[in-house]
């Protein structure tokens, strides 16, 4: 359908935009050149989410969690369509984006270890909903830092960073 899309907008001269097709597997941002679908944070602590990628569509909700992950599914233009770590979507502005990137903790208490090691000596004790930096992923572990606390937590147990992603 894509190719049909694209095909006929060759044809006509006409800009080839879907905003709600299904996520394929990783193709290249029309816009920026990224990888989509990638993982970045909310800028601000106020972003507003719209329904569709401009100024003249409603706003659906706002978060109000500077930091927090979200997934970058599509682009077009100056508007992001992201993905919070429930699989709600909606469209905001790139300049409410940063490239940082953060993970947070999923379902129950985590332990976050020293080494990466179920084993290891324990750092702390992470609540779901805590927000960390992303630093490292080796295989199944990650390294994150929540206040001050440095430590390595299973990639299964936090959302923000897929599962074949390898971040050094």
């Amino acid at each position: 359908m894509r190719r049909l899309v694209l095909a006929l907008s060759l044809i006509v001269g006409l800009p080839a935009v879907c905003f709600d097709g299904p996520v394929m597997a990783e193709t290249i941002g029309t816009v920026t050149g990224l990888p989509i679908p990638r993982y970045v944070t909310l800028r601000s602590s106020q972003v507003n989410v719209r329904a569709g990628p401009g100024s003249r569509y409603p706003i659906e909700w706002v978060f109000q969690r500077p930091d927090l992950p979200v997934e970058v599914v599509s682009e077009f233009d100056t508007w992001r369509k992201i993905r919070d770590v429930d699989g709600t979507e909606g469209w905001v502005h790139q300049s409410m984006l940063s490239g940082r990137r953060a993970v947070i903790v999923l379902g129950q208490i985590r332990t976050l270890h020293r080494a990466p090691d179920d084993g290891a000596p324990a750092v702390a004790r992470l609540e779901p909903g805590v927000i960390g930096k992303l630093e490292v992923c080796q295989d199944e572990w990650c390294e994150i830092e929540i206040s001050g606390f440095d430590g390595w937590i299973h990639r299964s147990h936090i959302w923000g960073v897929r599962a074949d992603e390898a971040l050094e």
